[in-house]
């Protein structure tokens, strides 16, 4: 199966590691998510927990903005794909 673009980094706080994450698709607490930039991956990780409006969720639907702990530096640009 193919990987299914969700959205793209729009922030990222490098000192506390959260990039901010406009969805163009739903994401959930255990799914597995992969950044690319320039068509090249940067990074793939599970998602750990998901922040809307600086409030814990369990998942986030098309439209939200939200705020993502990342395992390492990812660039604004860089699109986020939910792996399947």
């Amino acid at each position: 199966m193919a990987d299914f673009k969700i959205g793209k980094v729009t922030h990222f706080y490098d000192k506390i590691g959260v990039a901010v994450v406009e969805l163009d698709g739903g994401l959930a607490v255990g799914d597995t998510i992969k950044f690319t930039r320039g068509g090249e991956d940067i990074l793939e990780q599970k998602v750990e927990s998901i922040q809307v409006e600086h409030e814990k969720k369990d998942s986030a639907s098309k439209g939200d903005v939200i705020g993502l702990k990342t395992e390492k530096d990812v660039k604004e640009g860089a699109e986020v794909y939910k792996v399947s």
